[in-house]
């Protein structure tokens, strides 16, 4: 019997069954690459690398890391340092990262360079490994020459990539790689130089777990570090697992989408088979026989949706790995698994019957005297039997949830957020119908009344197509706002006040000669900032030696391995606000020193107002006390310090110093870097309109794979549409019929559709716009305390864009409608 009726209303099911079909396709992709993900990072972990296990330092190991360094036989080590390099062809300069390595590293996995031999070769021939971007973006080729300090260098190849590398790390300081012998004739690593020291061990056999156990704390005490492949391959894969999260969630949204418009459209497909229902009960049928009729049906479509889904789920899989590309340090091998395919199909036919059970109780309570009614009444289900079903709704949702994010307060967070926007966008398209029929207007035009009445007649599908069609926008035009609040953050203002140019790393003895260069180009200092470099040697009195060991202390590890870059100055700066404290500006008593610190500092490390903390400055130590905390913004691009002192106590210290000017155009800022690289080699200089650039272009990325997974449930909106309105398609004939009847031309019927159509999409698309402009606002002035100034894209884009759609399919089911005679509406009626 489900099956004589499903062939009948074929149609109709298949529509049902698509509204879910992308969800559960989204959420098996998602599911099979973050399983792909995990198999590839576990299993690609030396490569990753490079070597079994790395010791790291930074900066020159002293005599009991160099034993133990020694004592473990490394096979080859690097000292990395960021740095400007200049182009001797054409001049070119860049900040980039510079790679010095001695022996034969990677072990596992290879640098891809172009010649091949080149990766080979280089140490051999005392030449350059150079970034290819780099080399495409200032046309360099094999055989030029690059200037990293003073030493003027061959370029023996491209390099494309190598273990621990990818796009995003490489846009911003792409890599430069030289033998480690020719490190010294650089002259770059200086006082206050930032740099690294790496060694890579290439032993297969050793016990990884035991040299964490042993080794790794003695190094943390040492100011070293050792990292092993499968700790590595630990903290990726942690990273990822949000990113998976993340992703999941939003499949899920789309699944809950189609789900919804399911439970819509079975809505209408039981009212109108109310009455074959009880001529089934006439007959002798019960009410679990008519019951399991439509559940067959439904739980059908759901196990064939789920089939569908999960196939094109492997498809798109192969699609992900391209699309995440920029994000990830390696190729992921695509394999699949039978896990996530179950869990496709399960959520298929679960999903659908859990959606379609609020519906479908209403066969369980029709009687046969429905025959003899003409009456449009429906009978009411039970009404612990609804709330039995709302609640299975809830606890699958949360169990769901849970599964996928592993935190119950997150899991409750998130299915709150998903019914709370859900309620909005179904209490907005209840209220506006109200509204409609309060304030009727009665002396518009014909075809406005009979459309407007449409949004509230028997079997109208307003609140389902304004949740889809709002949560579509909604996610759409939040992605778009929010990546306007992040770029606005980012944004140098072109102003003389505001520096974008940092020079770095300016030894006393060059200072005259880099401030001359600068007026020379007339681009005047901004800001001579002093830095001291120091560690904390102990916090509160206690040890910070001490403190590593201690397995019950709260502070950050962070804190007890840092190398604090510390100035002194008199005043705040703009991206600074004191919320602790008194401010000292100056002080001349060196035995009780008033420090100021950073919120997050003082979080991290257990300090506040008052405590004492020691510092090794150079050698010497330095007992300070903190007199104040401040609220720092670091996501302004300007220079920033955890670490302040009053002036009158620092000045003797060894230090440098970091300049900042502003450089109305870009000539003018190639033009500095040109004759600051060429003059002091040793000096880098960060533009930070190319820092916004490279963020532009992240957030560019990162709004692509967002918007590739909104793409699903926008697509899941347009099926769902598209079924709600096959589905109302009979009572659309009837309407037509009855208007024609009554005298409508098929003219006036075709206005009436489209503006019912054009409204709710218009109506959808600016209630998910106006939601989106709270939810940015609030992202805003809550999480990057940031004034929010909304873009017009959303209204001149997406409003129109979405609405026109929406008319589009409105209007695509009208020929039939408008093609059927009146004695089609009579033979259905009898």
């Amino acid at each position: 019997m489900a099956w004589r009726d499903a062939k009948a209303s074929r149609t109709r099911l298949l529509l049902f069954m698509a509204s879910i079909i992308l969800g559960i396709a989204a959420v098996v992709s998602i599911q099979l690459f973050s399983q792909n993900l995990t198999d590839n990072i576990q299993r690609q972990s030396k490569s990753l690398m490079g070597a079994d296990f790395i010791i790291d330092s930074d900066n020159v190991p002293n005599e009991r890391v160099q034993a133990i360094i020694d004592s473990l036989q490394p096979d080859a080590k690097e000292v990395n340092f960021v740095s400007m390099i200049a182009f001797p062809k054409n001049r070119g300069t860049k900040l980039v990262s510079v790679h010095a390595i001695d022996g034969a590293f990677p072990f596992y996995g290879k640098m891809e360079t172009q010649p091949s031999t080149a990766s080979a070769n280089y140490l051999d021939n005392d030449g350059a490994l150079v970034d290819a971007t780099l080399m495409l973006q200032y046309k360099i080729k094999p055989g030029d020459s690059i200037k990293v300090g003073e030493l003027t260098l061959p370029i023996s190849g491209t390099l494309k990539s190598m273990p621990g590398s990818n796009a995003i790390s490489t846009s911003v300081a792409p890599i430069v790689v030289i033998p480690f012998q020719l490190v010294d004739q650089t002259e770059l690593l200086q006082f206050g130089s930032r740099k690294e020291y790496q060694f890579f061990f290439n032993q297969p056999d050793a016990d990884l777990e035991a040299l964490e156990n042993r080794v790794e704390p003695m190094l943390d005490k040492l100011d070293a570090d050792l990292d092993t492949h499968t700790s590595t391959s630990r903290r990726l894969g942690r990273r990822y697992e949000n990113v998976a999260v993340f992703l999941n969630l939003a499949a899920f949204i789309a699944l809950l989408l189609g789900c919804v418009g399911i439970a819509s459209s079975v809505n209408i497909y039981i009212k109108e088979k109310l009455q074959a229902i009880a001529v089934l009960k006439c007959m002798g049928a019960s009410r679990k026989q008519s019951f399991l009729i439509f559940l067959i049906q439904i739980a059908g479509i759901g196990l064939i949706g789920g089939l569908i889904g999960s196939a094109i789920g492997v498809a798109i899989l192969e699609l992900l790995p391209y699309l995440l590309q920029e994000f990830l340090p390696f190729d992921v091998e695509i394999s699949i698994s039978a896990q996530p395919l179950l869990i496709g199909v399960l959520l298929g036919v679960f999903m659908s019957v859990l959606f379609a059970l609020l519906p479908l109780l209403r066969t369980w309570y029709v009687s046969p005297l429905e025959v003899l009614r003409m009456s449009s009444s429906k009978p009411a289900a039970s009404r612990k039997a609804r709330y039995g079903v709302i609640g299975l709704i809830l606890i699958f949702l949360f169990g769901f949830s849970f599964w996928l994010l592993r935190e119950a307060l997150f899991a409750l967070s998130f299915i709150g957020g998903v019914i709370v926007t859900f309620a909005i966008l179904a209490g907005i398209a209840i209220g506006t119908m109200s509204v409609i029929k309060k304030y009727f207007p009665r002396k518009a035009s014909f075809t406005t009344r009979q459309s407007l009445l449409n949004l509230f007649r028997p079997n109208n599908q307003t609140v389902v197509l304004l949740v889809a069609i709002g949560l579509g926008t909604f996610l759409i035009s939040t992605l778009y706002f929010t990546k306007d609040i992040l770029l606005d953050k980012a944004e140098l203002g072109q102003t003389e006040e505001k520096a974008n140019l940092i020079t770095l790393d300016v030894q006393p003895d060059q200072l005259e000669a880099v401030v001359a260069t600068n007026a020379d180009n007339q681009l005047p200092i901004i800001d001579n900032i002093p830095l001291v470099t120091m560690r904390m040697h102990s916090i509160k009195g206690k040890l910070v030696n001490s403190i590593r060991t201690d397995t019950t202390t709260q502070i950050r590890r962070w804190i007890l391995n840092h190398e604090f870059r510390t100035t002194y100055r008199d005043h705040l700066i703009p991206s600074e606000e004191l919320v602790a404290g008194n401010w000292i500006p100056k002080q001349e008593n060196r035995n009780d020193i008033k420090i100021s610190i950073s919120d997050n500092l003082a979080e991290d490390a257990q300090i506040g107002v008052g405590d004492a903390v020691t510092f090794n400055v150079q050698g010497v130590l330095m007992k300070t006390t903190v007199g104040s905390i401040r609220k720092v913004d670091w996501a302004n691009l300007q220079l920033n310090f955890s670490i302040v002192f009053p002036t009158g106590v620092m000045e003797d210290a060894p230090q440098f110093n970091v300049l900042t000017t502003y450089a109305a155009t870009p000539e003018q800022s190639a033009g500095l870097q040109q004759d600051l690289v060429r003059d002091f080699p040793n000096v880098s200089i960060i533009d930070l309109r190319q820092v916004y650039t490279v963020v532009e272009d992240i957030l560019d990325k990162v709004s692509w794979v967002i918007n590739f997974m909104a793409f699903f449930s926008i697509l899941t909106g347009i099926i769902v549409l598209i079924g709600s309105v096959s589905t109302s398609k009979y009572q659309r004939i009837k309407e037509s019929v009855l208007l024609r009847t009554l005298g409508a031309k098929n003219k006036q019927i075709l206005k009436i559709t489209a503006l019912e159509y054009l409204f709710l999409g218009i109506l959808g698309s600016l209630v998910g716009i106006l939601l989106a402009l709270v939810s940015s606002f609030l992202l805003a002035l809550i999480v990057f305390k940031e004034p929010f100034l909304p873009s017009g894209v959303p209204f001149l884009v997406f409003l129109p864009g979405i609405s026109v759609l929406v008319l589009a399919i409105g209007l695509s089911n009208i020929r039939s409608v408008l093609n059927s005679s009146p004695l089609e509406v009579l033979r259905k009626a009898v």
